[in-house]
């Protein structure tokens, strides 16, 4: 609790963290982008420094360190040594397979450390996402896929784009079992969003409310509101259950 490790996450999981000791991981690693990253440093003054350093290079080779680590989740046995096996078939000893292999020995270790109502959340990007889930599927299951998370990280492509610009990543979320833990995080509304949105108040108790569309587009069964049956308009449904209207008229 409270500690801060240095080093390769691999070797720092293996020596330090037992067995479902943790309840949430977040995942940040390289994405195979070819790209270099530096280290850099400011003056006092907050401005950037003309100090840095090459902090890691972002491009994977299929070389002894990679064969390794593909040796160990193959020899497995399991459904994610099956994965990495037929991926190195469609791919041969390849620059991605060096960097999914790097991946793979890492995931099991963060699988091993979960608690059984753990979460992980993997931050990717289109470069090797595809196969990252393939690889995530075997070792949580792919009952245990919760969501993929599209951030925009940025609104518009770079000018120099000749194509699609690239504006978006992926973050991956799995839990171990479904006994997981999720906590919802609540902000209040802005006092200028409550004055436009929510301009009707109930004259018993002052809460504010709001009217809204209470259908969607779908063809959909009638409901009972009260003592009343209505059925929703033409080519829509009615977007609550009957019981949650039930309730809802309840109180």
């Amino acid at each position: 609790m409270n500690t801060l490790y240095y080093g390769d996450n691999l070797d720092i999981l293996r020596r330090y963290v037992g067995d479902e000791t943790v309840d949430l991981v977040y995942l940040d690693p390289p994405f195979n982008s070819k790209a270099n990253y530096n280290m850099l440093f400011k003056e006092h003054d907050g401005t950037n420094s003309a100090a840095q350093f090459q902090a890691f290079e972002d491009t994977w080779h299929w070389d002894q360190v990679a064969a390794a680590a593909y040796q160990e989740v193959a020899e497995r046995g399991d459904k994610v040594s099956q994965a990495i096996q037929a991926i190195r078939k469609l791919l041969g000893d390849t620059d991605m397979l060096a960097y999914l292999s790097m991946m793979a020995v890492r995931l099991v270790e963060l699988r091993r450390v979960l608690k059984p109502t753990g979460s992980i959340y993997l931050h990717c990007d289109p470069t090797a996402s595809h196969y990252l889930k393939i690889i995530m599927d075997m070792i949580f299951g792919s009952s245990n896929f919760r969501n993929e998370i599209i951030w925009q990280r940025t609104r518009s492509a770079k000018k120099q784009s000749s194509f699609f610009g690239k504006t978006h990543d992926v973050i991956f979320l799995y839990t171990v079992s479904n006994q997981y833990i999720s906590n919802a995080l609540y902000m209040p509304y802005q006092d200028k969003y409550l004055s436009s949105h929510y301009r009707y108040k109930e004259p018993d108790t002052d809460r504010v409310y709001r009217l809204d569309n209470f259908s969607q587009q779908g063809e959909g069964p009638a409901r009972r509101f009260g003592d009343k049956i209505i059925s929703p308009p033409n080519g829509k449904h009615w977007i609550w259950s009957q019981d949650r209207i039930d309730h809802a008229l309840e109180k």
